[in-house]
């Protein structure tokens, strides 16, 4: 099996017509079971009119089994008795404001649900939010027409539901988004 991969690797390069300085001169890769390190072809590259030439040499690179993801700050992550209830303290006061926002703005289609644990905001031909609680995770996920996917983590110190990636908080990110969909402004904080 071994020399018919070798056979057919050393046949490729003219199948596909590259010149001879394109192809690696020792296509194999070497793993120690006892040090953990592989010995693989790495590249110089020179460069000849507009190509890019490569030559091979061996480099090594070492993997150790002590490295490892970063450890996890347990004292960050919520009980979940305590996420449950600030998720619902969240839901339930978005709901109670959003649906008297929905009595000062003319959208066609506004419409707003609480069930299951899952709060839609329908904005007929404007989209459509999804906030729902994530209990494994401990965050709040929300589906916005506007932003997309977001998922937001206690913090703590803010005292507010952010998302992580861009440091947005859940209330202002909202008001944000309604304001300019439907033309009116909302305090949700």
């Amino acid at each position: 099996m071994a020399s018919t991969a070798s056979r057919f690797l050393r046949k490729l390069p003219r199948s596909l017509k590259l010149p001879p300085t394109l192809v690696r001169s020792n296509p194999t890769r070497v793993l120690s079971s006892s040090t953990h390190q592989t010995t693989e072809p790495s590249y110089s590259l020179r460069r000849i009119g507009s190509h890019l030439l490569r030559h091979d040499s061996i480099a090594t690179r070492s993997f150790s089994s002590q490295e490892g993801p970063a450890p996890i700050d347990y004292s960050s992550i919520l009980q979940e008795d305590e996420f449950h209830k600030l998720a619902n303290v969240t839901m339930n006061h978005l709901l109670e404001k959003i649906e008297d926002y929905g009595d000062n703005v003319q959208i066609d289609g506004f419409d707003i649900d609480y069930g299951n644990e899952v709060l839609t905001l329908k904005l007929g031909s404007l989209g459509t939010y999804v906030l729902n609680k994530q209990t494994p995770n401990r965050q709040i996920w929300m589906s916005s027409p506007v932003s997309g996917p977001s998922r937001f983590d206690w913090d703590r110190e803010a005292n507010a539901w952010i998302y992580r990636r861009t440091e947005a908080k859940l209330h202002k990110l909202l008001e944000e988004e309604l304001e300019s969909l439907c033309g009116e402004p909302i305090q949700l904080s």
